[in-house]
């Protein structure tokens, strides 16, 4: 009975023991945070297309200490010298996890710069700084500014977008430019029916496609994506941060006694060529007589010849192009019979 009594109080002493130093364990608290170091290989780049797939420029950077083994995610900033890396003056890159340095090819670092509407013509000087941090509650810190003198060029670029209102055709889908190749591609599709599903494709394949990630997101595993209306909408896909709005872009007609089947009652639609130039063109046939170019169906807004009527002295097929100025009201035309 004894020896169980003692057995007994040995353990109760123990489990006292082992609960004490439990208790008297530091508890892991993280620091405020000493940021890393950065530093660039080049100091000045002229980008040209010769350097689309060499390497140009590696960043390598050393990790923030915020005082115990945190997951650390690293940001590049990179922001024009002088907008002190204001918020709507900053481009930001997620780095890949516990990665030490990245370089960038000619194709790559040309877009990060072009998303910064830099200049083509002369260098800019662009500052650059990683963002570290590992909560979002906890302040983020940023290491050295590291500056560079660079100069993209620009690179037209385009994606695509099959859907239901060209019967899902990948080769014969319309697009959407980037004038710069800044990641950024606008163009005007017209769909034949609201709620008309699309993709955005980077190519005119399947391999890769870019569908619903909700909330105005892309995702390349989301569902389809939905027009809003019918009609003519201006769709604009920004890839550096995935993601996309629609809205009503205007229509371009042309009316008159000139137009088949027109007799000033009946519009007949050109269609809006998504080259960046703001350019609508129709080929058809046409009377002798007169028409106009009028935008939405409405007399409100037209171009002629001047105020006046625009005369075709000869029937025959002819390629009308318009092209509308910057303030949607304006604009100049060509008419050339084929």
């Amino acid at each position: 009975m004894k020896s169980l009594i003692l057995k007994s109080i040995l353990f109760s002493l123990m489990a006292i023991v082992l609960w004490s130093c439990k208790k008297d364990e530091a508890p892991v608290v993280a620091t405020a945070g000493t940021p890393g170091a950065l530093q660039a290989s080049a100091s000045t780049l002229v980008l040209d297309k010769t350097m689309l797939s060499t390497n140009v420029i590696t960043f390598t950077m050393a990790d923030a200490d915020f005082g115990y083994q945190a997951a650390i995610t690293n940001t590049l900033q990179l922001s024009v010298k002088g907008q002190n890396f204001a918020a709507d003056k900053t481009k930001e890159f997620t780095l890949e996890p516990k990665v030490k340095s990245r370089s960038y090819n000619g194709f790559d670092f040309n877009n990060l710069l072009l998303a910064l509407n830099l200049p083509t013509s002369s260098n800019s000087d662009v500052e650059i700084r990683v963002k570290s941090s590992i909560s979002n509650t906890l302040s983020p810190v940023y290491s050295n500014v590291v500056t560079i003198s660079a100069r993209p060029f620009p690179l037209t670029a385009w994606v695509y977008v099959p859907g239901a209102y060209q019967g899902w055709d990948i080769l014969k889908a319309d697009s959407l430019v980037s004038l710069t190749g800044n990641g950024i591609y606008t163009g005007v599709i017209n769909f034949s029916a609201a709620n008309s599903e699309f993709k955005i494709t980077p190519a005119k394949k399947w391999d890769v496609s870019y569908g619903d990630g909700g909330g105005g997101k892309l995702s390349k595993t989301g569902g389809n994506l939905k027009n809003t209306a019918a009609g003519p909408q201006l769709l604009t896909v920004d890839l550096n941060k995935n993601e996309w709005t629609i809205a009503p872009a205007s229509r371009w007609s042309i009316i008159g006694d000139a137009v088949p089947g027109s007799g000033w009652f009946l519009d007949t639609d050109m269609k809006y060529i998504n080259d960046g130039k703001g350019q609508y063109a129709l080929t058809t046939n046409l009377l002798v007589g007169e028409f106009k170019f009028r935008r939405n169906y409405d007399w409100g807004t037209t171009i002629g010849n001047g105020a006046a009527n625009i005369k075709v002295t000869a029937a025959g097929n002819y390629t009308l192009v318009l092209t509308v100025n910057a303030d949607g009201k304006t604009g100049t035309y060509t008419i050339t019979k084929n």
